[in-house]
């Protein structure tokens, strides 16, 4: 997987970046092709202002989140935890699709037994 960190007004420490890099390490989905990390700094009157916004490239979709916080390295945990969150949905609605068309094929073929019988 590709990981790009790209920091907006600011230079990103080697520190910050091994800690984003070491966090997507967690995302397992096996058809993960790259992650887009986007960090910039909101306005001072603010105290949340440090925000983060992850895109991971699958086929299909991307998938995107966006959290700020008063440190980058909260915002990037809570960016990482809603694209786990949001992969769990989106792996478990494929599973029940595919188990709804297994269940109408059998459903289907049960019919087709019971009509030749007849």
């Amino acid at each position: 997987m590709r990981v790009i960190v790209q920091s907006l007004g600011f230079r990103a420490s080697e520190a910050l970046e091994n800690f984003i890099r070491e966090k997507l390490k967690v995302i397992k989905y096996d058809k993960l092709i790259a992650a887009n990390v986007v960090l910039h700094k909101g306005t001072e009157s603010t105290p949340n202002n440090k925000h983060c916004e992850i895109r991971l490239e699958i086929p299909g979709n991307d998938i995107f989140a966006k959290r700020n916080s008063l440190y980058f390295e909260t915002a990037v945990s809570a960016c990482i935890e809603a694209l786990n969150e949001t992969l769990k949905r989106s792996k478990s609605k494929r599973i029940y699709k595919r188990q709804t068309g297994a269940i109408q094929i059998q459903d289907e073929a049960l019919k087709s037994d019971t009509n030749t019988e007849s």
